[in-house]
């Protein structure tokens, strides 16, 4: 990797886990939206709590950041019905999108909240509290001089390392393979997990991440994939 794509980590401005683009309601995702928001959505902010609360369940907590459609969450959601999953996205589409599959398939497991992921860890989550994060495809900001938007830096992996329990996991996906090389910059040499990858530092993609019509499409577009599995010490 070169000295122009090395992780900083010096103080920067704060970094969200979104970027706010235009995208079209359709109008079944507004109906989606007005009708099974009160029993699947979250309405932020919260006072910080461990996010089983919002359950009404004590099973394991799975976060999903920047969830897009939905469709790896409730995929995921449905297949793991022992642990509950909360999926936080900023996109209105998307949100209508998930909340109409997850109605559609009868599960009780999932939850929603529209909000900057990054603000919804270090203010609604308490420590310890979470099973797994995820963060799938992040937005790889991949010209040199946008690098310090990636959310993947120090500040956010330590983090995402309070908020998960000792052993806990941080699943990792991107399609872009310097990203992918950054991630492990950041993520490696840190003393709050431990790369699971062995020697290559990836692992296949696990039977918990669906693969997506976007990630397909990727695939014959020639583009690879890199999963990274962290785990929490």
């Amino acid at each position: 990797m070169s000295n122009s794509d090395a992780p900083n980590d010096k103080p920067h401005r704060a970094i969200k886990s979104y970027v706010l683009r235009q995208g079209r309601t359709t109008d079944a995702q507004r109906e989606a939206l007005a009708r099974d928001w009160p029993r699947f959505g979250i309405d932020w902010p919260q006072p910080q709590a461990a996010p089983a609360m919002w359950f009404g369940s004590a099973r394991p907590v799975v976060v999903e950041i920047g969830f897009g459609n939905g469709e790896a969450l409730a995929a995921a959601a449905a297949a793991d019905p022992a642990r509950s999953y909360l999926g936080i996205e900023v996109h209105r589409p998307g949100v209508g999108r998930v909340l109409r599959d997850i109605a559609a398939r009868g599960l009780d497991n999932v939850r929603v909240i529209s909000a900057d992921a990054v603000e919804v860890l270090r203010e609604g989550i308490a420590p310890g509290s979470l099973d797994e994060v995820r963060l799938y495809f992040p937005d790889p900001w991949h010209k040199a001089r946008h690098n310090k938007r990636r959310i993947v830096q120090t500040p956010f992996v330590e983090l995402v390392a309070s908020r998960l329990r000792p052993g806990g996991i941080f699943h990792l996906a991107t399609d872009w393979e310097a990203y992918a090389l950054w991630m492990r910059e950041v993520l490696d040499p840190s003393p709050l997990f431990r790369n699971t990858g062995g020697e290559s530092g990836f692992v296949e993609r696990p039977p918990g991440r669906i693969e997506t019509h976007f990630e397909r499409r990727g695939r014959k577009l020639g583009h690879g994939v890199w999963d990274m599995v962290y785990q929490r010490v």
